[in-house]
């Protein structure tokens, strides 16, 4: 169940196949019903039960040098075109695996295994977010190899993702020019939990009322540290950017393990 709005119920499949969690004991006696008490409660629990199996994959994910990026977005700001873009500019270079996030149908992990990455289809039913026990199983189908990198494309929705920690080393948020510029400060959570926003789809700003400016203002206003990159997947534009920061990011995770290892 998600602690944002309720969703969920027990039928995400992996590709293809029923998944669920285990069942568990709260290990406390919710008291008396009162307005609000069983809703923390429950909040509560459910993130602190993530909390610990996020921790467990950014363990495994550090073991193997794996630079893992959970990417976030509204429904149709192009996140897929532009995982698929960086998948066939990797390609030969760098090890990428992909676990697609969507309620329903294999469409994205298809598109991006004809790209060229492996990939893992998690479908949510009624959930509207990937969790850390979701991204451990697929994990496990995936087997990346050491120095992988590792895109976890969440389901379409900047509210939930938000709350939900994946073991990832950084959130990035792709917001298009074909949405509102005030995206920042309608969900600050998602863009405050982000270390990186892409700005998609700047191709279309001739032909768009959209202000580039005042957008990246009201990015900076909720995250001051936000890193940002204005990207086409269509043109290719600023992808050569994306792909030094991921390179950047992989070195960093294949640095930790050599630091450790001394």
């Amino acid at each position: 169940m998600c602690t944002t709005c309720g969703c969920g119920g027990g039928d995400a499949k992996l590709d293809g196949r029923p998944h669920s969690h285990p069942a568990h004991d709260h290990g406390h006696d919710h008291g008396p019903e009162r307005p609000g008490r069983r809703r923390i409660s429950l909040e509560q629990s459910l993130l602190a039960k993530n909390d610990a199996l996020a921790d467990l994959n950014r363990k495994a994910f550090a073991a193997r040098s794996i630079l893992a990026l959970n990417l976030v977005s509204s429904p149709g700001s192009g996140k897929t075109t532009l995982l698929e873009q960086t998948v066939l500019r990797l390609k030969g270079l760098v090890p990428v695996v992909v676990i697609e996030g969507d309620q329903q149908t294999s469409q994205d992990a298809d598109r991006i295994r004809a790209a060229g990455a492996p990939a893992v289809q998690i479908n949510t039913g009624k959930g509207c977010h990937l969790d850390a026990h979701m991204v451990g199983h697929a994990l496990e189908s995936l087997a990346p190899v050491e120095g992988s990198v590792l895109m976890i494309e969440n389901v379409g929705n900047l509210v939930c993702p938000a709350a939900f920690d994946l073991g990832e080393a950084h959130k990035v948020v792709i917001l298009s020019v074909t949405e509102g510029e005030d995206k920042p400060l309608k969900y600050p959570d998602m863009f405050a939990a982000s270390d990186l926003m892409l700005l998609n789809k700047v191709d279309l700003l001739p032909y768009l009322r959209f202000d580039v400016d005042r957008c990246l203002a009201f990015a900076r206003r909720v995250n001051p540290q936000i890193q940002i990159l204005r990207v086409s997947a269509q043109t290719g534009e600023g992808m050569d950017g994306w792909l030094a920061w991921i390179a950047a990011g992989r070195t960093k995770a294949l640095a930790q393990r050599d630091a450790a290892n001394v």
